[in-house]
């Protein structure tokens, strides 16, 4: 409970502390295709072929069309090491390669293993940036703030009940705390992972999303 001496006199300095585990409500994964072609446009339609089986999978498993977008489009010559008639290494062209990611929020993230899954046979053959978040984290964070706040009070009542004065009104408040302010606690958002409760083709867990915060809070004394 870290409580410091103000620089003016008749004033009580609290750090205030909460903080709370949610469930997130939505999964986000990277899922897309490297296909390799002789001529650039080959490489790339059969990378665009492969995407599109990704977005039907995903819009027949429900997922909206706002929560479904293409996050990478690349095409690039593929170079291969030969032998010179003199002997020397050179450098020739040995077609191309082109890969499309798209990237697919869940809502219903007990069918994210499943979307994968079936994104793999209709085509992908990468999934990459598994992350879960909030639709609104700012509520979250404005729930935990004000906890914070409540806290930081609860410490002053103590504080000024034990040295037998009266607490008095809120001077200032800072969130988080200045940072000349000794604050041993982090501030800001962590994911906890839940144990796995059992096998699945592809077992994912979604854990908890924690938030913290911190305010420093300056109450005068009361006469």
């Amino acid at each position: 409970m870290p409580v410091a001496a103000d620089d003016e006199s008749g004033r009580i300095r609290v750090i205030g502390r909460a903080s709370q585990e949610v469930a997130p409500d939505f999964a986000s994964v990277e899922i897309g295709v490297e296909s390799r072609g002789a001529t650039p446009a080959a490489a790339l339609d059969a990378a665009s072929q492969a995407a599109k089986g990704i977005v039907t999978t995903a819009k027949e498993m429900g997922v909206a069309d706002a929560d479904i977008g293409t996050s990478a489009i690349t095409l690039q010559p593929r170079i291969k090491n030969v032998r010179q008639p003199d002997g020397t290494m050179g450098e020739r062209e040995d077609g191309y390669t082109a890969s499309n990611r798209v990237r697919v929020r869940l809502a219903a993230m007990g069918k994210l293993g499943e979307l994968m899954r079936r994104t793999l046979d209709s085509g992908a053959n990468r999934i990459q940036g598994i992350s879960f978040g909030l639709r609104d984290p700012a509520a979250a964070d404005a729930a935990v703030q004000v906890a914070a706040v409540k806290d930081a009070r609860a410490q002053a009542e103590r504080i000024a009940e034990a040295t037998g004065v009266k607490l008095g009104t809120v001077v200032s408040i800072d969130s988080p705390p200045r940072a000349d302010t000794p604050r041993p606690a982090p501030y800001g958002l962590a994911m906890k992972a839940a144990p796995s409760r059992g096998r699945t083709a592809v077992p994912v867990e979604a854990g908890s999303i924690e938030t913290s915060a911190e305010v420093e809070a300056v109450f005068a004394i009361g006469r």
